[in-house]
C-alpha cells in the first residue's frame, strides 16, 4: 500500500455518486446481539449507503473536505489519518450529521509499533518469541486506538523465500509453522484477548502467495498449485482466523493467472465456507483497478463487478464500487444480496470494536500514552532478543571496564530514521536511541565518532580519517547494513551485498589489526560472506526500531546475551535464491561435491553421479534457517521419544537433556523438526514442528519436554485430502534446522 492524498477527481466522484442527500436521524440502539443489530440497521440502508460502506479512502488536507460525502454515507473508512482532533471531528460528522449515523473505520499501516517503533516483522519472527511478539502488538495497539486507530493493515503473513523482495522485511520468513505462530500472536496483541476500547482490527494479508512474486520483484505474478497453497502458503492465515482477525486484504499478484482480488476460490470456496471467516475482506490499494492492468477485466467497472462476485468487501482506493455498483445493481450484473453480504460484515467489525458507544477519543490522555516507559522497555527487550550473534572469534561481549577508547563507525551508527525500518510511518528520530548515543551515554569521552561512510551507498575509495581512528582505539564498532529506504514495498534488490564502500571499509578497518565488532542493521538477509573475514564478531539485526541502540549496546557490553535465531535462510550468493531449508529431496540431492576452483572440468563430462548444487557456490546457504550464537555454549544429549510407533490421535513427547556448558547465563531456541520420509506426494527434507526459548544458568542443566499432535504432521497429499499419512519419520531436536541427529518412528 502507498500513502497518498486523495485525489480530487476521485473525491468528486463520492460526492457526486447517487444517493448523496438525505436526512440525519437517530443512531441505532445498543440492545441485543451483534448479528440484531447488523440486521435492523441493514434494514434502513439505502442502496447508496450501502455502497458507501464498501468505499474506503486515504485521508489528505482538511476535514471540510470530506464532511459532505461523510454526511451523506459515502464513506465507510479511512485510511491515513492519526492526528485524533481530525479523526473526533471525522467521527463527529458521521455520528451527528449523517443520516443513519453509522462511525467510520479508522484505518493505519501499523506495522510494527505506532510510535513506539519495535523491530521489523522479520526480526520479531528472529525472536522465536511469540509472547514478546504479542506484547508489542499490544502495544502498538494502546499508542494507535489513543488516536482513535482502529484497524492496521497487519500481520503480514506471506512466505518468502527470496531476499531480493523488499517485503521480506514486512514477514516472518520462509518457514510456514513459525509464521502461524507469529500470525496468532499479532492477532492476538492487536486485537486483545478480550475487546476493549484499546482493541485494533488486524488485516491479515496478502491473501495469497504474494511473497512468492516471480524474480523477487514486487507486484509480479506467482504460479503457485493448489497442493503448495495448502502445504505451504494458507495454514498462516487459517491459523490467523482461528485466532479471530477480524479483517483480511487481497493481494497485489495473480496466481496461474487469477489476480487474488478477483480469486473466488481463495475469497469464498477457502477463506468463507472452508474457514468460517465472518470479517472483512478489504482490497490493497488499488488492487482492485490493477486488474485492468493485469488485463483480468476491461475497465473499472467490470473489475468492480468481478471483485464483488469474488467476495470483496470494501474497496480501497479504486473508487470502482462507489463509481459503478450502483448501475450494476440496477442492471442486474451485481445482485443487492451481495452487497448486503458485504456490508454485513463490515458492520460486524463495527460493532465488534463498540464503535456506535464509543466513536470519541481523548486526545490529552492519547498523549501520555505514546512512548510510555513500559513500552520502551518492551521494545528494547524485543530488539535485543531479535539480534542475531553469526560470528565471534571471541571478542564479544566487550569488557567495557578495559576500553579506554571505543571508536564508533559506519553509517548506520547513527540513523534514527533508518534504525527505525521500513513502514514505520509513525516513530519519530527525536525518540529513537541510536547506539552512537547509547554507547556515548555509557562512555562518554571514551567513544569517538568517525562515520567514515556517512550513507551506505556512498563510495569512497580511501578512508584516512576512520582508519588514523582505529589505530588509537582499543575497539572497532562498524555499524553497516542498509537504509530503511532500500527494503519494503517495491523496494527489490538484484544484488544482496553490502551496497557502496560498505565492504572495503570493513577491509580497511581489519586491516589496522584492532579488533572489530561488526553490526549490520538490514531489511532483508545480505550476502556477507566476504565481510565475515573482516571483523572479529558479527550481530545482525533486522531493523531494531525505536530502542535499536541501547539494546545493541546491551548485547556488545554482555548485559544481554544473544538468543535470536535466523527466520530465513542467508545465502552465500544471490545467485542461489531462492534458497530455504525446507526444500524437497530431489532424485539426486547434494553430496558435498567439490566447487568449480577444486575440480578441472573435462570435455564430454556427463551427469552421471552429479547431484543438484552450483558448481561455484555449491548447494549450502552461507547460514541456515533457525542458526543463531549465543555467549555461552549448549550441549544436547539424551534425546528420547516416549514411543516408536504412534496413531494419529497421538501426541509425540520427545524428551532430552539441555546443558550451558559456557560461561553465561543465557537462553537457547530449541528447535523440533520432522521429516516424512515416503508420502503420497513427495515430502521436505525437514519441517519446523515445535519450538521452545529454554534459559539456563552457566553450567546448569535441564529435562526437556517438547510435545508435537501427530496431526500436526498432516499435510494435503495426492488424492486433495489434508490427512496423516502413515509410514516412517524422522526427528530431530536441535538448535538449528542444519544439526542435530535424528530419531526414529513411524506413524500407522
Amino acid at each position: 500500500m502507498r500513502v497518498s492524498t486523495i485525489n480530487l477527481l476521485l473525491l468528486a466522484a463520492i460526492l457526486l455518486a447517487p444517493g448523496c442527500n438525505g436526512r440525519k436521524a437517530s443512531s441505532v440502539g445498543s440492545d441485543h446481539s451483534v448479528e440484531a443489530r447488523v440486521e435492523r440497521l441493514l434494514s434502513r440502508m439505502t442502496l447508496a449507503e450501502k455502497i458507501g460502506q464498501m468505499n474506503q479512502v486515504s485521508a489528505g488536507g482538511d476535514v471540510a473536505g470530506y464532511a459532505e460525502a461523510l454526511r451523506n454515507g459515502q464513506i465507510g473508512s479511512i485510511l491515513n489519518e492519526v492526528d485524533p482532533v481530525k479523526i473526533n471531528e471525522f467521527q463527529r460528522i458521521c455520528m451527528e450529521e449523517s443520516r443513519l449515523g453509522i462511525p467510520l473505520l479508522v484505518a493505519r499501516d501499523v506495522i510494527h509499533g505506532f510510535h513506539t517503533v519495535f523491530p521489523i516483522p522479520l526480526g520479531l519472527a528472529a525472536t522465536f518469541d511469540p509472547q514478546l511478539v504479542e506484547e508489542g502488538a499490544r502495544v502498538a495497539a494502546v499508542e494507535a486506538t489513543s488516536q482513535g486507530v482502529r484497524w492496521t493493515f497487519s500481520p503480514m503473513l506471506d512466505i518468502a523465500r527470496d531476499p531480493r523482495w523488499g517485503r521480506i522485511a514486512e514477514g516472518s520468513g520462509e518457514d510456514t509453522w513459525l509464521d502461524s505462530r507469529m500470525a496468532e500472536a499479532m492477532v492476538y496483541g492487536y486485537q486483545g484477548r478480550t475487546a476493549d476500547s484499546t482493541s485494533m482490527s488486524a488485516c491479515i494479508k496478502h491473501f495469497v502467495g504474494y511473497g512468492a512474486a516471480e524474480g523477487g520483484r514486487d507486484y509480479n505474478s506467482t504460479f503457485i498449485s493448489e497442493r503448495q497453497l495448502r502445504n505451504i502458503y494458507l495454514p498462516p492465515f487459517e491459523a490467523a482466523v482461528k485466532a479471530g482477525a477480524h479483517t483480511l486484504m487481497t493481494s497485489f499478484n495473480d496466481n496461474d493467472g487469477v489476480p487474488s482480488t478477483g480469486n473466488a476460490f481463495i475469497l469464498k470456496d477457502v477463506l468463507r465456507k472452508e474457514w468460517g471467516f465472518d470479517g472483512l475482506v478489504v482490497t490493497d490499494w488499488n488492487s482492485m483497478g490493477e486488474m485492468v492492468s493485469h488485463g483480468f477485466g476491461t475497465d473499472r467497472k467490470d473489475v468492480a463487478a468481478k471483485a464483488v462476485a469474488a467476495g470483496v468487501d470494501m474497496d480501497m482506493m479504486t473508487f470502482g464500487f462507489i463509481s459503478h455498483l450502483e448501475e450494476l445493481v440496477h442492471s442486474g450484473a451485481v445482485k443487492e444480496s451481495a452487497i448486503n453480504d458485504a456490508v454485513r460484515n463490515i458492520l460486524r467489525i463495527k460493532f465488534l470494536l463498540g464503535l456506535f458507544e464509543h466513536p470519541y477519543v481523548d486526545v490529552e490522555a492519547s498523549r501520555a500514552v505514546q512512548y510510555a516507559p513500559g513500552h520502551l522497555d518492551a521494545a528494547r527487550r524485543t530488539a535485543e532478543e531479535s539480534a542475531i550473534l553469526l560470528k565471534n572469534d571471541g571478542l564479544l561481549p566487550l569488557d567495557g571496564n578495559s576500553l579506554r577508547r571505543i571508536l564508533v563507525t559506519g553509517p548506520l551508527a547513527d540513523a534514527p530514521h533508518d534504525q527505525l525500518g521500513t513502514w514505520a510511518f509513525d516513530g519519530e528520530k527525536s525518540h529513537t536511541v541510536t547506539p552512537l548515543a547509547a554507547l556515548r551515554e555509557r562512555f562518554g569521552a571514551r567513544v569517538d565518532y568517525v562515520p567514515g561512510l556517512t550513507y551506505s551507498r556512498q563510495t569512497r575509495e580511501r578512508f584516512d580519517d576512520v582508519v588514523a581512528a582505529a589505530r588509537k582505539a582499543d575497539v572497532v564498532l562498524a555499524f553497516v547494513g542498509e537504509e530503511a529506504i532500500l527494503s519494503g514495498e517495491a523496494h527489490c534488490l538484484s544484488d544482496l551485498n553490502l551496497v557502496g564502500s560498505q565492504s572495503e571499509l570493513l577491509e580497511a578497518l581489519k586491516a589496522t589489526g584492532k579488533p572489530v565488532a561488526a553490526v549490520v542493521m538490514a531489511g532483508r538477509p545480505l550476502t556477507i560472506g566476504r565481510d565475515l573475514d573482516n571483523c572479529d564478531a558479527l550481530l545482525y539485526s533486522f531493523h531494531p526500531g525505536t530502542m535499536g541502540g541501547p539494546a545493541l549496546a546491551n548485547l556488545l557490553l554482555g548485559d544481554a546475551v544473544p538468543s535470536g535465531k535466523t527466520p530465513v535462510t542467508f545465502p552465500a550468493t544471490v545467485g542461489q535464491v531462492p534458497m530455504y531449508y525446507n526444500h524437497n529431496m530431489t532424485g539426486r540431492p547434494y553430496r558435498n561435491e567439490k566447487l568449480m576452483q577444486d575440480i578441472e572440468l573435462e570435455a564430454g563430462q556427463t551427469s552421471l553421479g552429479n547431484t543438484s548444487y552450483y558448481l561455484d557456490s555449491g548447494a549450502s546457504p552461507l547460514f541456515p534457517f533457525g542458526y543463531g550464537l549465543s555467549y555461552t555454549t549448549f550441549e544436547y544429549s539424551d534425546q528420547k521419544l516416549d514411543k516408536d510407533v504412534y496413531s494419529p490421535k497421538d501426541t509425540i513427547t520427545v524428551s532430552f537433556t539441555l546443558a550451558n556448558t559456557g560461561k553465561y547465563d543465557a537462553t537457547e531456541v530449541v528447535q523440533v523438526y520432522v521429516r516424512d520420509l515416503v508420502g503420497s506426494v513427495t515430502r521436505p527434507v525437514k519441517e519446523l514442528k515445535g519450538f521452545d526459548r529454554i534459559t539456563l544458568a552457566a553450567g546448569a542443566r535441564r529435562t526437556v519436554q517438547m510435545s508435537i499432535p501427530v496431526r500436526e504432521l498432516a499435510f494435503w497429499g495426492l488424492d486433495g485430502r489434508k490427512k496423516v499419512e502413515p509410514g516412517d519419520f524422522q526427528l530431530w531436536v536441535a538448535p538449528d534446522s542444519a544439526s542435530g541427529t535424528p530419531l526414529s518412528f513411524k506413524v500407522r
